[in-house]
């Protein structure tokens, strides 16, 4: 018998750009980081395509969402919850 490990997923917080396409969000996350050698703080941003099965979202919605298996060439997130 197999032993299933616990994997500890990657989460994400972020802001809702888009929620144009069926079942599909675009969610924007920012960070601020810090150079190296000058030690100026700046932020930086990315994009992710996360799919949602139910429940109605909107532009500017905070939400969280969780890795996943590969659901189309584009989305690897899942909605975890609506903050």
């Amino acid at each position: 018998m197999q032993e299933r490990k616990n994997v500890q997923h990657k989460v994400f917080t972020g802001i809702v750009t888009s929620a144009k396409m069926p079942k599909t969000l675009v969610v924007k996350v920012e960070k601020v980081k810090k150079h190296p050698k000058y030690l100026k703080f700046y932020t930086v941003h990315s994009k992710f395509k996360v799919h949602y099965t139910s429940g109605t979202y909107a532009h500017g919605d905070k939400v969280s969402f969780i890795e996943c298996r590969p659901l189309s060439k584009d989305k690897r997130w899942r909605i975890f919850k609506k903050h």
